[in-house]
């Protein structure tokens, strides 16, 4: 590379970095970065050769496209390692108070783009890649999705943490370090096939194991193999051996770089040599494969009680060697133990990590020999507790017995914390057993079981739920009783995305189109985005977002005809709904409508209507088998418009399979279109429908989680809102009937006909004969048909808009420029303002 390469705004680090000066990183190329922005005159180019050849030994001629991925993901790596090292250096000097994000999913995505951007090293990139003649997109495709989440949940701890670190907080991720991630999902004649994830088949380059702080973690039973089957033998004690693989968070500049800490678990012993010398190979190894077992998979199957017993032993694992970890870390510092929470805050990411409430008693009683109520006071300003659902069965309950089996101690504890809890429950409502029996965090029934959210919500100092309605009804319907008795606990923060990744990095060309309008402070303070409202009635500014959104378009098809072999119209109007396959979330409500328009283009082959392209994606747990039987609908839909020579070219219907974020990097900008339809009161917040609006799509939607806020953000007439409201929904629960909307409403009777007279199951008749029961005779729960002829008349008003490009334009800018409230900057901010007291610590 030539001298004048500058890198700019990259952070500014004295000499004396504790980096390794080994030949792994070559000098010149340390101090130059250390020392300011750098031109690295040829020094990137001989580290990337570096680790392409002495890494693998290997002669050019057997270089590929991975390699030089690996080789390229090493060399950011050790550019960043400096500020890595730097990083965890002030925090233990300046001994600040840290954010401890704990939630079982986390959705990263792929690092390798987002690294370099969040570097700004795109143009040292740039040239390296020039000078080696390397294809950029080709070696993208090269890394994995790290599969360690399931959807939103894990996506939003994603965006959290590179919030975290851009605004420069003390902050770390823990998580468990899955070796099959979320499946990867694949269609066969329609039907939803489930194939293992295997993202570490390869050496991961970004990871960094740290054996030598791995945590023990002591549990009430052990593991055996008996008949060639694994048993759990209870009250024989054993140790896991919790391994940290760390993870770089890059904060936007390079300033700050948090970690990710993802445990695996271990034996303490590889295998039992004496009874491997014996000839006994599998019984050797049982202890190791019951440890590793335990961080095989994302979410197991919970359909059955094996599935459930193995996600409980997760939970415990990331909260034990969690804890054990940040315990140590302070104590590294700290001879106080009542200085405790003000030097650590952390976060419950829903009830998956809820076992952080006994955990951290039994330290502070058994291992800090503290009395009852000095350690009472310490777990609960510590834990603060976000609440993600509204739905009673996403509330975790677990058997008693499994905590007698593996965590007997942790048992006692939560006994003794509800009995003085209930005591102070029937001081403050005295008579009121019903109230007393719904707040007991021991659920009484055939099978007693601890209610997690219920401890989560007494043993920490914070609830909080991901939007205003959700916070509201979480108050006054969901958890009520404890909202009544502890109302200063509970607050709102509605969730953000960051517009490093979802804007910045997946769709440069608005990114370029908005930074020349308004400068590029939007990056790290997304309200600059308001700045852009005046420019909606800029016929030149109209014209260049226009442009970018047709590009993208043409790009996302580009990409789907060489990757899936399908073609897709770049100027159909592009409609999307992609998230977890759920009845909530009403993907059926979506097949519904485009069955509505398919009927009116076969009975009126004349009529007007733009073509479209509807675009659906996302995964249904594997147990779930009537969202499997919706994903099949869809894909029979598709095949029938696909082959009907009335409405070819006019409608297209594409389930995309595989969801995962590098997908929705592509489908986001190029999307339109974007339906939020859940019922209303069912979804907690949402974050695609941000995504979505920043990008310059139009949503058609509920009111519903975070696009109400969103509708209030851009004015609801920029919305296409359809559909009853919360109250509506709760109010019209005793008395709905959805037969009355199948018999007095003629497009929903032909809609429904057409599924159940096999119109779309030809060859497989009956198949779709559950939905009839979902909808009509089963009551129609999450309200499909009451909604679906507003949801045709808010469609209808879409197109009409559509087909004036100039407004169209106007109103997607207007979303855009409504968008800035948005961010995950302004949520972490609000975290940690409101509920950890958290600050900013700069790296020096």
């Amino acid at each position: 590379m030539s001298e004048s390469t500058v890198v700019s705004n990259l952070p500014q680090l004295d000499g004396e970095t504790a980096v390794s000066r080994s030949a792994v990183v070559p000098q010149e190329l340390v101090d130059r970065y250390a020392c300011g922005p750098v031109g690295f005159s040829g020094s990137a180019d001989a580290l990337y050769d570096r680790h392409l050849f002495h890494d693998n030994v290997v002669g050019e001629e057997s270089v590929n496209a991975r390699l030089q991925y690996e080789a390229v993901a090493r060399t950011v790596r050790d550019v960043l390692s400096q500020r890595w090292v730097r990083t965890e250096q002030t925090y233990q000097r300046e001994n600040a108070k840290r954010v401890y994000y704990l939630s079982m999913e986390f959705l990263m995505g792929r690092a390798l783009g987002n690294n370099i951007r969040n570097l700004q090293l795109d143009s040292v990139a740039g040239e390296v890649f020039k000078s080696k003649n390397i294809d950029w997109t080709n070696i993208l495709e090269e890394e994995p999705d790290a599969g360690l989440g399931n959807g939103g949940l894990g996506r939003l701890a994603a965006c959290f943490l590179d919030s975290m670190a851009t605004l420069q907080l003390p902050a770390m991720g823990y998580g468990l370090r899955y070796e099959y991630g979320i499946f990867k999902q694949s269609i066969d004649n329609g039907w939803q096939v489930e194939r293992p994830d295997n993202w570490l088949r390869y050496n991961d380059p970004w990871e960094v194991a740290r054996p030598d702080e791995a945590i023990e973690v002591k549990l009430n039973c052990s593991f055996h193999m008996e008949d060639g089957r694994l048993k759990v033998l209870s009250n024989e004690p054993s140790t896991l051996i919790a391994i940290p693989y760390d993870r770089p968070i890059v904060g936007y500049g390079g300033t700050t770089v948090n970690t990710l800490r993802l445990w695996a678990a271990a034996a303490p012993d590889y295998f039992d040599f004496h009874r491997f010398s014996k000839g006994e190979f599998i019984a050797a190894l049982a202890d190791s494969l019951a440890a590793e077992t335990i961080t095989r998979v994302l979410y197991p199957d919970d359909s059955t009680m094996r599935g459930e017993a193995l996600r409980f032993f997760q939970q415990y694992l990331l909260v034990a060697a969690s804890l054990g970890d940040l315990v140590r870390r302070f104590r590294a510092a700290n001879d106080d133990w009542h200085a405790f929470p003000d030097k650590a805050a952390i976060q419950l990411n829903d009830t998956h990590p809820t076992l952080s409430v006994p955990e951290l008693m039994r330290i502070l009683l058994d291992d800090a020999r503290l009395g009852w109520d000095e350690a009472w006071d310490i777990t609960q300003r510590t834990l603060a507790y976000t609440n993600h659902t509204l739905l009673p069965e996403a509330l975790e309950k677990w058997p008693l017995e499994w905590f007698e089996m593996l965590i007997p101690r942790h048992l006692e504890i939560i006994y003794e914390i509800n009995r003085r809890f209930l005591d102070s429950v029937r001081e403050r409502f005295p008579g009121d057993e019903a109230r007393v029996t719904r707040m007991s965090l021991v659920e009484e029934g055939s099978t007693r079981k601890i209610r997690m959210a219920n401890l989560a919500i007494v043993g920490s100092h914070s609830t909080n739920g991901v939007a205003a309605i959700h916070s509201e009804l979480l108050r006054t319907k969901t958890v009520r009783d404890f909202h009544d008795m502890l109302p200063e606990r509970f607050n709102n923060k509605t969730n953000g995305v960051t517009q490093r990744r979802w804007l910045l990095l997946c769709n440069p060309a608005l990114s370029a189109v908005i930074t020349d309008a308004i400068g590029d402070r939007w990056i790290t303070d997304l309200s600059e985005l308001r700045k852009l409202t005046p420019l909606a009635d800029d016929a030149e500014f109209r014209s260049r977002v226009r442009g970018a959104k047709r590009g993208a378009k043409a790009s996302f098809a580009a990409w789907l005809r060489t990757t899936q072999g399908v073609v897709v119209n770049p100027d159909t109007i592009f409609d999307s709904v992609v998230k977890r396959i759920h009845e909530y979330k009403r993907q059926l409500l979506d097949a519904l409508r485009i069955i509505v328009l398919y009927n009116r283009l076969r009975e009126n082959p004349d009529l007007e209507m733009q073509p479209r392209t509807f675009f659906f994606a996302g995964k249904a747990a594997p147990a779930y088998a009537l969202a499997k039987l919706i994903i099949k609908l869809v894909n029979n839909i598709s095949a029938v418009i696909d082959n009907d020579l009335v409405v070819r070219g006019r409608l297209k219907v594409l389930f995309l399979p595989d969801y995962r974020v590098s997908l929705a990097e592509r489908l986001i900008p190029a999307t339109e279109v974007s339906n939020q339809i859940s019922t209303a009161g069912y979804e907690a917040s949402g974050t695609g429908n941000m995504k979505f609006m920043m990008n310059g799509a139009l949503t058609i939607g509920t009111r519903d989680g975070a696009t109400i806020e969103m509708a209030e953000e851009s004015g609801e007439e920029n919305f296409f809102l359809f559909g009853l409201t919360a109250d509506q929904v709760a109010d019209n629960r005793g008395w709905y009937n959805p037969q009355w909307h199948y018999e007095n409403e003629p497009e929903t009777r032909a809609a429904l006909d057409l599924i159940f007279s096999d119109h779309f199951s030809a060859n497989e008749p009956g198949i779709f004969e559950p939905l009839r029961k979902t909808l009509l005779t089963g009551g129609d729960f999450y309200m499909h048909l009451a909604d679906l002829t507003s949801y045709i008349e808010a469609d209808q008003r879409l197109l009409k808009l559509y087909a004036d490009p100039d407004a169209w334009t106007r109103m997607a800018i207007l979303n855009i420029a409504g968008s800035g409230k948005f961010s995950s900057d302004r949520t972490i901010a609000e975290y940690a303002a409101e509920i950890w007291d958290a600050k900013p610590c700069p790296v020096r």
